[in-house]
């Protein structure tokens, strides 16, 4: 699909901050609010624009920090379908956050989200390892999350340093 200088500009900036106001918009993009509504529902009916979300961070809420994983899967593709068939299984599970294929030593790369690390260890060993197309899998488990598309986490204090001169 081919978009307008406009809807490009309307898409990145919604992809930074998806609630500023259509009004803000039309001001940012010197467009009429009219045109932002109409640009956003066109993206929206033509799945540019697929979802809205926010991003939220857990280590803030008491009992529900949770634990990320991400695996690396190596998968044997199937004749006519590839990878989209086994990709497809494993993105329907309800702990798998994105599945993504990928080039190098592993063919798609899983996140996935859970209460413990024995319940995605749980995940892994009986349900994602036992599909028949899945050789390996290796785990990586998230310890501190410092920046997630494009947000910062964590204390952004003043600089405490001492500044040093010659």
């Amino acid at each position: 699909m081919q978009l307008s200088e406009m809807e490009i500009d309307l898409v990145r900036v919604l992809q930074k901050d998806a609630r500023i106001s259509h009004e803000n918009l039309g001001k940012m993009l010197q467009v009429s609010t009219d045109e932002i509504e109409k640009a956003i529902n066109k993206l929206e009916k033509e799945n540019v624009l697929v979802k809205y979300s926010s991003i939220v961070d857990w280590s803030k809420v008491e009992g529900h920090e949770g634990v990320t994983a991400m695996i690396d899967v190596k998968v044997t593709p199937k004749r006519g379908v590839g990878f989209d068939e086994v990709a497809h299984r494993i993105y329907r599970y309800k702990e798998v956050k994105s599945v993504y294929l990928m080039s190098g030593a592993y063919d798609l790369s899983v996140t996935v989200e859970g209460r413990s690390m024995h319940e995605v260890a749980t995940f892994v060993s009986e349900k994602l390892s036992t599909l028949d197309s899945v050789l390996s899998t290796t785990t990586h488990f998230q310890l501190k999350k410092y920046k997630h598309d494009g947000t910062i986490f964590g204390d952004h204090g003043e600089d405490r340093r001492i500044v040093v001169s010659p």
